[in-house]
């Protein structure tokens, strides 16, 4: 363990506020599913199976910020602002290209999409009410996380902590407004979470843009900066890029084919999953915080040059990781009877004894997904060595979760809870690759240019 008081508290500075953010962006899903859940299960999973387009999008949106931070965060080590500045802007125009490709997506064929994760018309039509409102939601989204990511390079996450603080107070209001008709205005269900999620987007972006115009003294990133090009740059941009980019793509569409195997074993399944998915994210903040903290104090940490400090860090990172994830899945295992039986009275007792089961199994995988994840897209990924995550999550997710999920639940007809774990298996065998991989410490390559 590193002795350096330094080192910790720039983890803390970093990981906390990201933590607080977390904490405050699943608030936002898990209010909409309070709310929307006392409509009842189809509402609940007409919401859920349109979110997984938005899941898709984060993915993709999130693979752009973290190749955006792998490079950014290597030239702002080597203090070279400049090319730093125009890695983010190459990384917000495509950011903003993906956000606009998805609405006009979701604008022509919202049904089409909707079928691919299940055949409950009850739960389409539910979906399509909210799907057409929301994906006005995208372009706000996309360009506030990649200007969040590029906090996170200059060692600012707190603004990250605002912008969310701020759609959470705007989304959880206008919900109660919108969804139950309150105020005078109608009560429009899901329509009212669509439209509520639109204007709370929006409001995160102009407490982002605010911040980063008028506040920001690290980057001072400016509009004009928007027109910066280096050819080398950008290149490099899809060399290193693209793998990360992938990466999150593949995981996302993975996330989209678990969810449509989930969603033919019946609403209620369906339901509990969803509910689940936003118990295990809300108590895995910090799990997610530390991993993306991570990211950049070794990226930045192999920009300036030295491997021996970069080797200390990582050492002493392992054993974080694996002590949040015990902390984590134990927090799961001891309140997933509370949290439901307080947070989600509505929903039916098959649903429920369904999210019960499913929670057992994620404080299991999340005490594998704290240590594998932040080992590989922390370090590893942040490192340089890119391609090697992206081959690694192709087999371990393509080659046995999937098929092991398709034969566990239309082949064998296992159990609901059997299919879920399987679809989980990968956050526990992934961990022994990540430990042969670190302590190899072949994975530290300088991308900067000279």
């Amino acid at each position: 363990m590193i002795r350096d008081r330094n080192f910790y508290r720039t983890l803390a500075a970093l990981a906390v506020p990201l933590a607080a953010q977390n904490l405050i962006t699943y608030g936002i899903g898990l209010a909409d599913n309070f709310m929307v859940g006392s409509l009842g299960d189809v509402a609940l999973s007409g919401v859920f199976i349109s979110n997984q387009v938005q899941w898709l999008l984060y993915m993709l949106t999130v693979g752009i910020s973290a190749a955006l931070v792998i490079l950014a965060a290597q030239y702002i080590g080597k203090k070279d602002i400049t090319n730093a500045k125009a890695v983010i802007s190459i990384a917000l125009k495509i950011g903003l290209a993906v956000g606009i490709f998805f609405t006009v997506l979701v604008i022509l064929l919202p049904a089409r999409i909707l079928r691919l994760f299940t055949g409950e018309e009850a739960v389409i039509a539910e979906g399509m009410r909210y799907i057409g409102i929301v994906c006005f939601s995208y372009m706000f989204f996309c360009a506030n996380t990649v200007l969040l990511a590029s906090m996170r390079c200059v060692q600012n996450t707190r603004i990250g902590l605002y912008s969310s603080l701020t759609g959470f107070c705007v989304n959880v209001f206008l919900n109660w407004v919108l969804i139950f008709g309150h105020f005078g205005f109608p009560a429009l269900g899901v329509r009212g979470a669509a439209i509520a999620t639109v204007i709370a987007r929006l409001s995160e972006m102009a407490v982002t843009v605010h911040f980063v115009r008028f506040k920001d003294t690290a980057l001072k990133f400016r509009v004009k900066d928007l027109g910066l090009y280096n050819a080398g740059i950008l290149k490099d941009f899809f060399k290193y890029g693209i793998p990360v980019i992938l990466g999150d793509i593949l995981w996302g569409i993975a996330g989209n084919a678990q969810i449509a195997i989930l969603g033919r074993l019946g609403t209620e399944v369906l339901a509990a999953n969803t509910i689940a998915a936003n118990l295990h994210q809300l108590l895995g903040v910090m799990v997610y915080a530390i991993a993306n903290a991570s990211g950049v104090i070794i990226g930045r940490t192999v920009g300036s040059g030295d491997r021996e400090l970069v080797k200390l860090y990582a050492k002493t990172l392992q054993l974080i990781f694996l002590a949040v994830g015990l902390f984590t899945g134990l927090a799961i295992f001891l309140s997933k009877d509370l949290i439901l039986a307080l947070g989600f009275p509505h929903i039916s007792g098959e649903a429920h004894r369904y999210a019960l089961q499913f929670l057992a199994v994620f404080s299991v995988t999340i005490v594998g997904t704290a240590y594998q994840m932040s080992v590989l897209t922390g370090i590893v990924r942040a490192g340089g060595a890119t391609a090697f995550v992206l081959i690694n999550d192709l087999i371990h997710v393509w080659l046995i979760v999937i098929p092991s999920a398709l034969l566990s639940a239309f082949v064998f007809h296992f159990p609901p809870v059997v299919v879920f774990a399987c679809l989980k298996c990968d956050q526990i065998l992934k961990c022994a690759v990540a430990v042969v991989k670190l302590n190899k410490w072949n994975w530290m390559k300088k991308l900067t240019r000279g």
